[in-house]
């Protein structure tokens, strides 16, 4: 494995991550609201009328926080080498394994791991092994 030196941002890293942590932190402290994105989105497809705001609002977060900082420096290029099949499929299998673990990876990686939740400890393991696999598979297994 070989490091892209060119391409390493610790300081973006590190602030982005911080801000991860501070808006979960805020929800669940202002709100009493996990900050899981899968459970969010879902909601708002059997909204309750109080809900719709806050949920709409930390969406409207996570897409205007790219917008706002290309502001001060490019956006690292996106590239995608997968067919919409396989995209399709990945997205179908995320959806059911979120259903599955009663969660997504920031509900359980960011705030279930910060409440000591064995249960989000679990489910974070699962997604990572799963992830593995599938990264090994797709690459050395089906193509």
């Amino acid at each position: 494995m070989t490091m892209d030196w060119a391409s390493f941002t610790p300081w973006q890293a590190l602030a982005g991550g911080a801000l991860i942590g501070l808006a979960a932190a805020m929800l669940i402290v202002l709100n009493g609201r996990i900050a899981g994105i899968s459970g969010i989105v879902g909601g708002l497809l059997r909204p309750a009328r109080h809900e719709i705001p806050w949920r709409l609002a930390m969406l409207a977060g996570l897409i205007g926080a790219p917008l706002l900082w290309q502001l001060w420096a490019p956006l690292p290029a996106a590239e995608v080498s997968a067919s919409s099949v396989m995209l399709l499929a990945a997205g179908l299998l995320v959806g059911l394994g979120t259903r599955w673990a009663g969660g997504c990876t920031s509900g359980h990686g960011v705030c279930g791991l910060s409440r000591l939740s064995v249960r989000s400890l679990v489910a974070t393991l699962s997604f990572m092994a799963a992830g593995f696999l599938t990264v090994y598979v797709v690459r050395h297994g089906l193509v």
